[in-house]
């Protein structure tokens, strides 16, 4: 891992990890209300039971989080993988009704202000990503 990797990837996963740990024992109805968003972006999401829902959501961000704050872990590999989970925040956070400003595509609304900061995790996997696949190309290491 570079050294200029590390402020990325301990600023991301410990918030990620934390996301996760707080998840571990989601009560129903907090599970039930944050499937409901992700089946917005994914469909699929609605047909788990709830509570595996919040079960397999709290484990992935807790591998995720835990990806990133390990230094083995190639930064190409760990930026793939929160550019994708951030992707699919935003692909939520695009799809859910009352997230966005009346009259705009983008523009959050108070409600939707929560979500659309995690357009950083995004910013922060391309450019690990990126600069991880580069880095290989040039010969250096990541």
């Amino acid at each position: 891992m570079k050294l200029s990797h590390v402020p990325l990837r301990l600023a991301t996963g410990a918030f990620i990890l934390n996301s996760g740990l707080s998840k571990r024992k989601l009560p129903p109805e907090a599970a039930e209300g944050l499937q409901g968003m992700a089946a917005n972006a994914i469909p699929q999401a609605k047909s788990m039971d709830p509570k595996v829902f919040g079960q397999t959501l709290s484990t992935g961000e807790i591998a995720l989080g835990a990806a990133l704050l390990t230094p083995f872990v190639p930064s190409v590999l760990a930026g793939a993988a929160l550019t994708a989970f951030g992707g699919g925040l935003i692909q939520m956070y695009l799809k859910t009704p009352g997230m966005t400003e009346e009259g705009s595509k983008f523009r959050p609304s108070q409600q939707g202000t929560a979500i659309a900061k995690d357009t950083w995790l995004v910013g922060v996997g391309l450019s690990l990503l990126i600069d991880g696949l580069t880095s290989r190309r040039t010969g250096q290491s990541d």
